[in-house]
């Protein structure tokens, strides 16, 4: 595999930027700032699986980037029986993008694999995320000059697992599928994704899923050393 790749693809989010818990010091800032009183751990408890179900629904083109922002919030806050009305909810929601890219801590190891990588490959993120944040999020965790391109479903109009995300970025990337390996923690969105369009891969098993196909598997980054 080594010697027939020359693009290495990331997703961001849940891959190299660790989403919930740059997302957990959010809504600890924003709920002191806005004084919402609520146990934040019940919180982020219930949160946590309704934010990945409405990603889901956002990845099939089936709710708005607004329906994203604003049910993930109500459904948290309606499950910990906390009332909350609409009006706080959309700031909340506002203020929770605005101060997310304020916290960028980085799953461990991210910033040596990208070392080690950099010398041997280019590469290139392709994320699902919304531009304006994504940006922000490589920006700010010192990562953004690692990568030669920045792929995001609305520059193109489809997310992952859309083949079209994926043949853009690629496109873009001037390289070709048998080429190129894509890594993420999504087997939907990432794996299957990237393996539809000819990509190799690599599961980032963050989440300790058992996996029903035998897809390359790492379970922390540095692992990413012994495949490629």
């Amino acid at each position: 595999m080594k010697d027939k790749i020359k693009h290495v693809f990331f997703d961001l989010d849940h891959t190299l930027w660790d989403f919930d818990k740059n997302s957990g010091l959010t809504f600890k800032k924003i709920f002191e700032l806005n004084r919402i009183d609520v146990s934040l751990d019940a919180f982020l408890e219930v949160y946590a699986p309704i934010n990945l179900d409405y990603w889901k629904l956002y990845r099939e083109e089936r709710i708005s980037k607004a329906d994203l922002r604003y049910g993930r919030l109500k459904d948290a806050f309606d499950a910990i029986k906390k009332d909350v009305d609409d009006t706080m909810i959309n700031h909340l929601s506002v203020s929770y993008i605005e101060y997310l890219t304020t916290f960028n801590h980085l799953f461990k190891g991210a910033s040596e694999v990208l070392d080690y990588l950099g010398d041997k490959y280019e590469l290139h993120i392709i994320t699902n995320g919304f531009e304006e944040a994504q940006e922000r999020k490589l920006k700010n965790s010192n990562i953004r000059h690692y990568f030669k391109t920045i792929t995001n479903s609305e520059m193109v109009g489809v997310k992952k697992p859309n083949p079209k995300i994926f043949n853009f970025a690629l496109d873009v990337a001037n390289a070709n599928a048998d080429e190129s390996i894509m890594i993420g923690d999504s087997l939907e969105a990432d794996i299957e994704g990237a393996e539809g369009v000819g990509m190799d891969t690599i599961f980032f098993n963050c989440r300790h899923q058992t996996l029903s196909t035998p897809y390359k598997t790492i379970h922390q980054l540095m692992d990413i050393k012994t495949l490629l």
